[in-house]
């Protein structure tokens, strides 16, 4: 029987050289380092002041006025209009501002990269899902142990995905690179009666399939979690859930986490993702919210 643990853990990312810098942040905004170029975004829990006089940036966002996270980018000339390449370990992948405030990759899952990864050392025929998996990155985490299944409603994105395996000279990794909606596949996987290794989910709060299918957190995650439940079984590693931008607690993720789990052996445990800035006395900035269940 699973276990959960009721107090809350923190998953820290600290950064790193070639890839991602929080440099300081405050006053309800983020300045950050994303490869050589840096850029101020919201950020409405940097509550506390800033500490370095200026911002010298690249590119700033700028929110609009509404609570949907609307907005636009003011970019410097100079800026590289299709991207530059960062780095994490073996992965190289292209960095690019876009409509929706960020840069085609979320660096506050570095350390869950990490965990997957320990939770497989040693293992080369792991196999692993990744759903809502955008640009790839963590696909290409999880493909130095075994075959991946990523799985994206975005065309835009999956393509993104290739040409980051191709830009890490990664694209003979047994990775299926597969545009669906998440929740129907998953369902069609235990149908098909398929089980997994590791699954890891970062689901949006709203979102449409390829075929416009409508995807409303609160309304679809209980069923989705439940289908991960049964493409999971006695051997399997991990489960992972990241939740960005609701009005939710990780307790409650954990809560249907250990409905939905407890019959497998284990650990269940939530938090919160943040972020570290770089200097002396470094702030955590949370991100998400999460769940995990590993064994």
């Amino acid at each position: 029987m699973a276990q959960l643990i009721r107090d809350p853990i923190l998953m820290v990312g600290e950064g790193w050289d070639g890839g991602y810098r929080l440099v300081d942040s405050g006053h309800g905004r983020k300045f950050e380092s994303f490869g050589p170029h840096c850029f101020v975004r919201p950020e409405p829990q940097a509550m506390w002041s800033p500490r370095l006089p200026q911002w010298p940036a690249m590119g700033e966002f700028v929110p609009g006025s509404d609570e949907d996270g609307g907005g636009r980018w003011q970019l410097a000339p100079a800026l590289p209009s299709d991207g530059w390449p960062v780095r994490w370990n073996e992965v190289t992948f292209t960095a690019q501002p876009t409509p929706f405030r960020h840069l085609q990759y979320f660096p506050d899952m570095a350390p869950v990269w990490d965990w997957m990864r320990e939770l497989l050392a040693g293992r080369e025929d792991a196999e692993t899902l990744n759903l809502f998996g955008y640009t790839g990155v963590g696909s290409l985490a999880l493909s130095r142990h075994g075959r991946v299944t990523h799985v994206d409603a975005s065309k835009k994105s999956v393509a993104q995905a290739r040409e980051n395996a191709a830009l890490s000279g990664l694209e003979d990794r047994p990775i299926r690179w597969l545009v669906d909606d998440a929740a129907k596949f998953a369902a069609r996987e235990v149908r098909r009666g398929r089980r997994y290794d590791g699954i890891i989910l970062d689901p949006p709060k709203f979102g449409r399939g390829p075929e416009g299918e409508t995807w409303r957190l609160e309304e679809g995650l209980p069923g989705l979690l439940t289908d991960c439940r049964r493409l999971l079984d006695s051997g399997s590693r991990f489960l992972f859930l990241t939740v960005y931008a609701v009005r939710m607690s990780s307790l409650a993720l954990a809560g249907l986490m250990d409905e939905l789990l407890r019959d497998l052996p284990g650990t269940i445990e939530h938090g919160d993702l943040a972020v570290s800035e770089t200097g002396a006395d470094p702030r955590l900035l949370p991100t998400a919210i999460f769940a995990r269940w590993s064994n």
